[in-house]
């Protein structure tokens, strides 16, 4: 996907998440990792967060950043050559070959599960033709994003003297990039088969959490010596979907427990509710043709329009505004045809549009109601009028003797 493709959806996101206020709730008592938080994401509201501004190394996790920037440059079925790049032993990587071919779609899969830094570079140079054009990029992206606690010194994610990200940005960017239906998806994978390149290889999903509980979705590993773990989750349960973020954590295990904590923890303090019930008033009626003083009420029609709230606050924050509707209907009209639509305001911001229906059926005007109707419109009223006016001056006229008046007979009768 192009970037121009994403950009609306990426914006709406960061909206969110910069107006979101800081978080006030106390995390579990059983978090233990030094920087973390968790965040529902369709508002950005942070459910709660252990120094989530402060800097530190993030290892693998910044490959994030680097999935975005190819995803909003590239396109899934390009091809790129495979990078000079040697990583050593010890690294990560998906056995990339000189000279290889594979598609962006399987480097993105091999980048984001089996978390490769030669698929990494191999992104890097065929987005932007060399390792440092792609940071520079990567670091503009993340000052659009006012990612303000975060900048990159290459696109893997090993330890460098200057490189740095936070909970709270990592949270951001994961938020925007699950605007993007393919992330989405390669991140909730267990295992892929990458089918393009000199061979097949299948890649396994790093973060364990996906291959353990179900109600994991995503997203990224990393671990450094100086990052120590690190996770970005994310899961969805009743609707709601979470990200969570720990940095710092001593071990594999202590990263996942907190996690685990975090994410359970941010789903129990949201609740998902319908946004807009049918059948709700939202306070306009319309005049109906042929029946004076009669008006249909409008109402919200059927939609699957649900939001999510803080747990406890449903009757907070929804109110509703009529968009657009007639100025006058004319029957019949079936119960339940729609005539308009209206917004659904959450703490004033639109969260939904939704239809308006009619409240009642109306029958037809038969004939005589829309005589009736015609003659008290303005130019019923002045027809009539002029038809009573002329019939009286007819019927005075056809009163009137034939021949000459009586004032002239009495005038010419002869004296007696």
């Amino acid at each position: 996907m192009t970037r121009s493709g994403l950009a609306p959806v990426v914006l709406a996101a960061v909206a969110l998440l910069v107006s979101a206020p800081a978080a006030q709730a106390k995390c579990p008592d059983e978090v233990d990792a030094p920087s973390a938080l968790v965040l529902e994401v369709s508002t950005g509201d942070v459910a709660c967060a252990i120094k989530p501004h402060q800097r530190r190394s993030i290892a693998s996790t910044v490959k994030l950043m680097t999935a975005l920037i190819t995803l909003e440059n590239a396109e899934l079925d390009e091809t790129f050559v495979a990078s000079d790049y040697r990583p050593a032993p010890v690294e990560s990587q998906i056995g990339l070959r000189p000279g290889e071919r594979m598609t962006v779609r399987d480097l993105l899969r091999g980048l984001l599960l089996a978390s490769g830094n030669d698929a990494a570079m191999t992104l890097a140079e065929g987005v932007a033709g060399s390792e440092r054009a792609f940071v520079r990029m990567m670091n503009r992206r993340a000052q659009e994003l006012e990612l303000r606690n975060t900048q990159y010194r290459n696109p893997i994610g090993l330890d460098e003297e200057g490189a740095y990200s936070s909970a709270r940005d990592l949270a951001r960017l994961t938020v925007v990039l699950r605007t993007n239906p393919f992330f989405r998806r390669t991140v909730n994978q267990s295992t892929e088969t990458l089918e393009t390149g000199v061979m097949k290889r299948d890649v396994r999903n790093r973060n364990e959490l996906v291959h353990d509980v179900s109600w994991v979705n995503g997203v990224k590993t990393g671990s450094t010596n100086q990052a120590g773990e690190v996770l970005v989750g994310s899961a969805r349960q009743n609707g709601i979907q979470v990200v969570s973020t720990v940095l710092g954590a001593p071990s594999k295990s202590e990263r996942d427990a907190d996690s685990v904590a975090l994410l359970e923890y941010g789903i129990g303090q949201f609740q998902r509710i319908t946004a807009a019930p049918m059948g709700t008033g939202v306070g306009v009626s319309i005049p109906i043709r042929y029946r004076r003083g009669a008006e249909l009420e409008l109402v919200i029609g059927r939609n699957g329009q649900r939001t999510v709230v803080p747990r406890g606050e449903r009757e907070k924050v929804m109110s509703y505004r009529a968009l657009e509707y007639p100025a006058e209907v004319e029957g019949p009209i079936a119960y339940g045809s729609q005539f308009g639509t209206a917004e659904v305001l959450q703490d004033g911001e639109r969260i939904a549009v939704v239809p308006l229906v009619a409240a009642t059926e109306v029958p037809a005007a038969g004939l005589a109601q829309r005589t009736k109707a015609w003659f008290t419109t303005p130019i019923g009223v002045i027809l009539g009028f002029a038809v009573l006016t002329g019939t009286v001056l007819l019927l005075r006229r056809v009163r009137r003797p034939n021949g000459p008046s009586r004032r002239r007979v009495r005038e010419e009768a002869p004296v007696g």
